[in-house]
């Protein structure tokens, strides 16, 4: 008995976190209330409370329950065998592009983090877990490029902070643009397109 209540907890959490999502996406962070959330669910606002603290709360587990799309992709980069920088970086960054067009909860997270939220009081953690996400994308792509270089498939003249903040800042932009219509450009073609450009600028002659 005890086993099910606890199952059934669970899951009155999960469709809260499931409505929220949703709500947000639809409407933003700051004009969903924890009523729409509630009556989306099928829920009380106690049923809420019981599960959070407030809003800033139930957004943080939403937040954790899912994986963005920056974070899914870095088992490429540290797969083993791989033994080209600049392929292994644009594996990295179609992964990216892959896991935004094609797993819809990993798109809306990613939505809602960037284009549906103010970073402002206790919604401010999401802006903390972009910048520390953003720091180890830099990390990781800067050690890819340091080994091309010394591998000499990769110009020795490039300042790799330069140019791994301009891979970021392309792959974000391009997101960002199709986020704001998906039906414009797939983003997964389109993005290979513009990224090899970007790669064959810094590939050694």
């Amino acid at each position: 008995m005890a086993r099910r209540t606890k199952e059934e907890a669970a899951a009155t959490r999960d469709s809260i976190l499931d409505a929220a999502e949703q709500l947000f996406v639809e409407q933003g962070v700051s004009r969903t209330t924890l009523q729409h959330i509630a009556s989306a669910a099928g829920v009380t606002r106690g049923t809420i409370y019981w599960h959070f603290d407030d809003k800033g709360a139930l957004f943080n587990a939403m937040m954790e329950r899912a994986t963005l799309p920056f974070e899914c992709a870095f088992g490429v980069l540290e797969a083993e065998g791989a033994t080209d920088p600049l392929g292994d970086l644009r594996n990295f960054i179609l992964e990216i592009f892959r896991v935004t067009e094609q797993n819809p909860q990993a798109r809306r997270v990613f939505e809602i983090a960037t284009l549906k939220v103010e970073f402002v009081g206790e919604l401010d953690a999401v802006r903390v877990r972009r910048r520390q996400s953003q720091r180890d994308w830099l990390d990781h792509v800067e050690a890819r490029l340091q080994a091309g270089i010394g591998e000499g498939r990769i110009r020795a003249d490039i300042d790799v902070h330069v140019v791994a903040l301009g891979l970021w800042s392309t792959m974000d932009g391009v997101i960002r643009n199709w986020m704001f219509e998906p039906a414009s450009f797939g983003l997964l073609d389109a993005g290979a397109q513009i990224l090899d450009v970007y790669l064959e600028g810094i590939r050694a002659g």
